[in-house]
């Protein structure tokens, strides 16, 4: 059986989270995946003469758990991600554990699409935040 909500039963104030802690083998593999080999993500001595300090995760390899949460929980499986804002608030080191969390905010029923408040938090501090729409799966 499927693990989705479908768009009939969604409501506006539902949530659902994941969490992962960030490694090193993460942020790696991300470069590699995505060629992003921005030194302040893999090199210590250049990332110490920034504004950070030390290396900081990739700032989309912290968004792509928000992915996680809409493709697995809210709405869940089946669920096509149409778009996504976001504004990235704080760095996200190794070692650090990233929750995300959504929130559907707004439906469409003729469209049947729905609107979510997008967070990613660590120790309690937003670091990411925005809105997703996505088209969840219908009973229809």
């Amino acid at each position: 059986m499927a693990n989705f909500v479908a768009f009939e039963d969604m409501a506006v104030g539902m949530t659902a989270s994941t969490g992962k802690t960030i490694t090193e083998a993460d942020i790696l593999m991300f470069a590699a995946v995505s060629t992003d080999t921005n030194p302040v993500h893999l090199n210590a001595e250049v990332a110490a003469t920034t504004p950070f300090k030390e290396r900081i995760a990739h700032g989309m390899l912290s968004a792509g758990l928000i992915s996680a949460v809409l493709g697995t929980k809210l709405p869940g499986e089946g669920t096509i991600y149409m778009g996504q804002t976001l504004s990235f608030r704080r760095p996200v080191k190794i070692g650090d554990t990233v929750t995300a969390t959504v929130e559907v905010i707004a439906l469409d029923p003729v469209k049947k699409r729905a609107t979510l408040k997008t967070v990613c938090t660590v120790a309690g501090k937003v670091v990411i935040e925005g809105e997703a729409l996505v088209m969840p799966p219908s009973r229809a």
